[in-house]
């Protein structure tokens, strides 16, 4: 695909979920797909009819293994933050119809312990998962999704 054509394509709606842990620090599982450093926030597709609360609630629990009771949700982001795939990417990600994602975040206090944290899921995401402070957060992203974590952490900055 041209850098034309994909600068056409539509963005696909997706939540993103920053679970903070009681000592400030936020989840982030390793990608089981990308073999270098990959480390991301829980993420996912809204189904049809689902609300992006609702959504980002499921996400968790696909992916974390957390449940909605464990959580609280303190902050929503007021706006869709969108990120671009790397051109190369874009054909082999969701059939080539989409350019990149805009996304819906969501802060979520966990109040269980880490012994409710459980990647090895129905579809496992994560190799493996660690809580990280938010402050090292952009420079252990793939580079693609630095500028979206930033937002995301500058919209919640007065929770954080």
């Amino acid at each position: 695909m041209t850098p034309e054509e994909i600068a056409k394509l539509p963005y696909r709606q997706n939540v993103g979920v920053m679970l903070m842990n009681a000592d400030g620090h936020v989840f982030v599982g390793q990608r089981l797909d990308n073999p270098g450093p990959a480390w991301q926030m829980p993420q996912g597709g809204i189904d049809k009819g689902e609300s992006p609360r609702d959504a980002a609630l499921r996400e968790l629990e696909e992916e974390t293994g957390v449940p909605a009771r464990l959580v609280d949700i303190a902050a929503e982001t007021e706006d869709w933050l969108p990120y671009d795939l790397p051109h190369d990417l874009v054909p082999r990600i969701w059939k080539g119809r989409y350019r990149g994602q805009e996304q819906k975040w969501f802060l979520l206090r966990f109040t269980g312990t880490d012994a409710d944290v459980n990647i090895d899921t129905d579809h496992p995401e994560f190799s493996r998962w660690r809580w990280m402070a938010p402050s090292d957060l952009v420079d252990n992203i793939v580079p693609f999704k630095r500028d979206v974590y930033t937002r995301v952490l500058d919209a919640f900055a007065d929770h954080l």
